[in-house]
């Protein structure tokens, strides 16, 4: 019953929070010793390699900042992992990729799931996110349990790299509505009205979408404690622009929308919450 995590960041450390407390023991890895410290003091066993969370666990979510990180992971353990263990992957990477990765897996008889999520660390938390995933119909069925920790509704969407290119279609509409709210806000404080006042207006109105509920009291306060980094959304927009040149999708919104994150980036906002881009609108 022991479930391996790989990457205790924001994302994985509420991953680990919540199968703690539906009962799964955790087995946990980060490269970082003072994660690994804190996730030992919330309950899970942190070991000090991937290949010793292979060796003790089924089935093995990886948490990671990209897809070049999972591979090299991946590769770590592959000496490690027995036939039929199941890799959940919740990494928003490059579908190419993940789809390459499920395929030579394959070969191995080690099954592989990209399973992004649709949501902030808080949202894993409150068990307030989606599941998007790639890979074989009985694999996800039988991790069913697993997504129930977390996910209030999951969705199979096809054969392996199927996860990750609905993820990046999710989040092309999540950052933009984040940064109209942020032009928004920022427009109204201009005007003369609080950011509170105009977020109520705006919640209660024809224009209302969820960003405002998971992202608007953060802007409005100006608290960017990250649920979400700036830079790893900045990412994210990198590679749905790779993925639409590949398809021939037109993505003028997005490319703006690269260029406004890069700029955040670059005046100190990549390690701040997503929320943060607010501030390059605040400035006169």
């Amino acid at each position: 019953m022991d479930i391996g995590l790989i990457g205790l960041g924001l994302l994985g450390s509420s991953l680990a929070s919540r199968l703690l407390a539906s009962g799964f023991p955790v087995i946990g890895y980060d490269l970082d010793s003072g994660r690994r410290r804190a996730l030992d003091q919330m309950g899970v066993r942190a070991v000090e390699s991937p290949q010793a969370v292979a060796a003790s666990c089924r089935r093995i979510m990886l948490s990671l900042p990209n897809s070049d990180v999972v591979a090299s992971v991946v590769s770590e353990m592959e000496p490690r992992l027995n036939e039929d263990v199941v890799i959940i992957d919740t990494t928003t990477g490059d579908p190419e990729q993940t789809a390459s990765l499920g395929r030579r897996l394959a070969t191995r008889r080690v099954r592989y799931l990209d399973a992004e999520i649709g949501g902030s660390s808080r949202q894993v938390r409150e068990s307030d996110v989606i599941v998007l995933c790639g890979g074989d119909l009985d694999v996800y069925r039988q991790c069913a349990d697993v997504f129930a920790c977390f996910a209030r509704r999951t969705f199979h969407l096809g054969d392996w790299g199927s996860g990750a290119r609905m993820k990046l279609a999710l989040n092309l509409i999540l950052g933009l509505h984040r940064a109209v709210l942020a032009e928004g806000l920022a427009f109204a404080e201009a005007m003369g009205f609080t950011p509170e006042l105009a977020l109520e207006v705006f919640q209660a109105g024809p224009a209302y979408s969820r960003a405002m509920d998971v992202k608007g009291k953060k802007m409005a306060t100006r608290d960017f404690t990250p649920e979400a980094r700036l830079s790893q959304h900045l990412k994210d927009v990198r590679l749905i622009l790779a993925a639409g040149e590949r398809c021939g999708a037109r993505l003028p919104l997005s490319t703006q929308h690269r260029r406004l994150l890069e700029e955040a980036e670059s005046a100190g906002f990549g390690e701040a919450d997503n929320s943060a881009v607010i501030e390059l609108f605040r400035r006169r």
